[in-house]
C-alpha cells in the first residue's frame, strides 16, 4: 500500500519547518493517525526535537549509522546492495520516527551524479533517486502508517530534490520577512521543474516492478509561522510582506494569474497563522513535548494555561485542513 507522503519546505531556513513536522505529528497521532516522521534533513534537527540527548547517544553509535536513514542508504552508495530494512524509532504509540543523520549530506554527490543518468534508462540511478521514497514507504507500511512527514534543509539541492520527488504533497511554511518572499519566487519554478523532469524519466524506468514515486510533489497550502502579534494583528514592519504571499504564492508555486484582492485571511491557499507561542517554546523544549501537551506540573501555569489551550486549537485546525488537501483519512 502506498502511504501519502506529506514534506514541508521552504527555500528559506528559520521559518519553523521542524517545529511545524513535530507539531503536526503528534497533533496528527491524537487525532487517531499513525504517523511516519522523516528526517531528511542533514542537520537532523527534528530527530533532536523527538529524542533526548540520553537517546540520542544511545540510537547513534559513534561506530555506524545502522538505525538513521544514512544507514538504511549505506549498501546502495557502497555499491554491495540495494536500500536497507530501515528502523523506525517509536516515539509513541501512533509515532514512528525515520531518524536523521548529519552523514546524509555525503549522498548529495550521487544523486546529482545519477540524475541524468535516468535518462539512459540506467537502472541503479533509478533505485538511488527512489531510495528516499522506498525507505519512507517501508517504514511506512512496518508502522501501519496513515501519513508520512517529511523534514527537509532550506536548499534546492540534490538530496532535496529526491525527498520532493518522492513527495505526494508540499507545505510551504513562511515567516513574514523579504526573504520568505524570496524563497517561494525561487521554489516554485523548482517544483514545476522538477516534476516535469521526473515525468520524463519515469518513461524511461527499465525495472517496471521498482517501486517508484510519481513525483507529484502537489503543493496544499502555505503556513504563516512566527509573527508577533498586538492586538490580535501583526506588527506594521511585517503586515507589507503577509500582504504579499498570497500573490506570489499564487505566481510562483501554482503559476496561476494573481488576485491582488486576496489576503491570507481570504486565501484557500493559507492553511494557517500561527502565534509564536514564544513564551511557551523554552517550556515544551525543557518536558520534551509539543506546546499544546504542557501540563502545570511543566511550568505552564497562570496565563500559560490558556496559551496551551489555544496552541491546541489552532494546531488541530491546521492538522484538520491539512488532513483534508492531503485527502487523509477523517480526523477524530
Amino acid at each position: 500500500m502506498r502511504i501519502p507522503v506529506i514534506a514541508f519546505f521552504n527555500n528559506k531556513g528559520g521559518v519553523g519547518k521542524t517545529s511545524m513536522v513535530y507539531h503536526l505529528s503528534w497533533m496528527l497521532a491524537d487525532c487517531g493517525l499513525r504517523v511516519i516522521a522523516a528526517d531528511l534533513d542533514p542537520q537532523s534537527n527534528l530527530t533532536a526535537a523527538f529524542l533526548d540527548e540520553d537517546r540520542l547517544e544511545q540510537e547513534l553509535p559513534s561506530d555506524g549509522h545502522p538505525k538513521t536513514i544514512f544507514g538504511a542508504l549505506q549498501p546502495l552508495k557502497r555499491g554491495t546492495g540495494d536500500v536497507a530494512d530501515p528502523h523506525v524509532e517509536y516515539v509513541s504509540d501512533r509515532v514512528g520516527l525515520i531518524l536523521g543523520d548529519m552523514a546524509l549530506s555525503t549522498f548529495e554527490d550521487q544523486l546529482s551524479e545519477v540524475w541524468p543518468k535516468c535518462m539512459d534508462r540506467d537502472e541503479r540511478s533509478f533505485r538511488v533517486m527512489s531510495a528516499f521514497y522506498r525507505i519512507s514507504q517501508s517504514a511506512g507500511n512496518k508502522h501501519s502508517a496513515d501519513v508520512i512527514l517529511i523534514d527537509l534543509g532550506p536548499n534546492l539541492g540534490a538530496i532535496n530534490r529526491a525527498a520532493l520527488i518522492a513527495s505526494d504533497f508540499v507545505v510551504i511554511p513562511l515567516g513574514p520577512d523579504l526573504f520568505s518572499i524570496q524563497g517561494l519566487q525561487n521554489l516554485g519554478p523548482a517544483l514545476r521543474r522538477w516534476r516535469d523532469e521526473w515525468k520524463e524519466r519515469l518513461d524511461r524506468n527499465p525495472v517496471p516492478d521498482l517501486l517508484l514515486p510519481s513525483g507529484s510533489i502537489h503543493p496544499i497550502g502555505y503556513i504563516v509561522l512566527r509573527h508577533s502579534i498586538r492586538l490580535d494583528r501583526p506588527v506594521k514592519a511585517f503586515e507589507r510582506w503577509i500582504a504579499k504571499m498570497p500573490s506570489t504564492y499564487a505566481k510562483a508555486v501554482l503559476n496561476q494569474p494573481v488576485d491582488q484582492t486576496l489576503t491570507i485571511d481570504t486565501d484557500h491557499n493559507c492553511i494557517a497563522k500561527l502565534k509564536d507561542y514564544r513564551s511557551l517554546m523554552p517550556l515544551a523544549q525543557e518536558a520534551r513535548k509539543p506546546i499544546f501537551f504542557l501540563k502545570p506540573a511543566d511550568g505552564a501555569l497562570g496565563a500559560h494555561t490558556y496559551a496551551v489551550n489555544d496552541a491546541y486549537g489552532d494546531f488541530k485546525k491546521v492538522a484538520t485542513k491539512i488532513a483534508r488537501n492531503a485527502r487523509l483519512k477523517e480526523l477524530s
